[in-house]
């Protein structure tokens, strides 16, 4: 029996991530042709694969005993692969990346196009999001994450600025019209500009002063998905609709130009930077190799 590798790995694709939208985001390709492939190979191999709903996908027990069984042969697959790049004068393939928005905003472009210049052959390609994911499981090779999220199998390597802060701010206008909080409780009766992950929990605004501890739950007239509409939470702040906390490298911008003015700044919390990490497995692809070594070559984050 001759089975198409692409059918495969869609199938893969597709259980890994418990769903054809979600799996043909991951891959680029369409849901439609992901459908199609796992069809025609359910059809091949004369046996159902996946349970589909119109809310979930799931793998059958056979669909998951080849998912067992597949994904260490591929894996191998992949390194037998990845080894013939050692004949070439430089690293060539594909690498995955999945990172927190934060981090495709504040760290990548001063990573991305040095990197692509130095390793031409190698296309990067990023998916950026604020949700916490496996990165094996989504296919990537790696990812970065702050250091209470890292899984602690995986090897991680400093990337970005080792220390920031979460800054707090606020237009000129919005200040004068209803005064300048002295202490992080009297936040509570201001306009705060919330976020929330996609999971549906909103973090406390936290500060911290010469050993006091504040934690404060503002409440205020927005509120954005953490990411994906944190822009629009500072574009609301710049235009006076009330008080924003984000990452302090997010709006220093804002506040350089005088679009935004620094609040209770005594208080910013910090916190460490974030990692570049990956499996601790033998075998790194050179792609990724290639990054990691550029990463450490880095000079000091300024």
């Amino acid at each position: 029996m001759t089975t198409n590798l692409a059918d495969i790995n869609a199938f893969l694709a597709v259980a890994r991530a418990s769903g054809f939208r979600e799996a043909a985001r991951v891959t680029g390709s369409s849901a439609s042709s992901l459908s199609e492939a796992v069809r025609r190979l359910e059809n091949q191999l004369g046996v159902r694969l996946l349970h589909r709903t119109t809310r979930s996908v799931a793998p059958t027990e056979a669909g998951a005993r080849l998912l067992d069984r597949l994904e260490p042969a591929l894996k191998e697959v992949d390194a037998a692969l990845d080894l013939i790049n050692g004949f070439r004068d430089k690293p060539a393939g594909t690498l995955r990346l999945n990172v927190p928005i934060s981090a495709a905003r504040l760290v990548l472009p001063r990573i991305v196009p040095a990197f692509l210049a130095a390793y031409p052959d190698i296309r990067l390609e990023v998916i950026a999001e604020d949700s916490f994911v496996d990165v094996l499981a989504a296919g990537c090779d790696a990812g970065i994450r702050y250091e209470e999220r890292l899984e602690q199998d995986m090897i991680a390597i400093p990337v970005g600025p080792r220390e920031q802060r979460f800054a707090v701010a606020a237009s000129p206008a919005y200040l004068k019209k209803h005064g300048r909080p002295k202490h992080p409780r009297e936040l509570l009766e201001h306009a705060c500009l919330r976020g929330q992950f996609a999971s549906g929990s909103t973090p406390a605004w936290e500060f911290e002063r010469k050993g006091e501890r504040v934690k404060i739950e503002p409440t205020g007239p927005l509120l954005v998905r953490i990411g994906a509409a944190t822009d629009l939470a500072v574009d609301a702040a710049v235009a006076g609709s009330g008080i924003i906390y984000l990452f302090e490298d997010w709006l220093r911008p804002y506040i350089a130009r005088g679009e935004l003015e620094p609040v209770l700044e005594p208080w910013w919390p910090r916190f460490s930077g974030p990692f570049l990490y990956y499996t601790g497995r033998r075998h790194l692809p050179t792609t990724l190799r290639a990054l990691v070594d550029f990463v450490k070559a880095m000079p000091p984050w300024q």
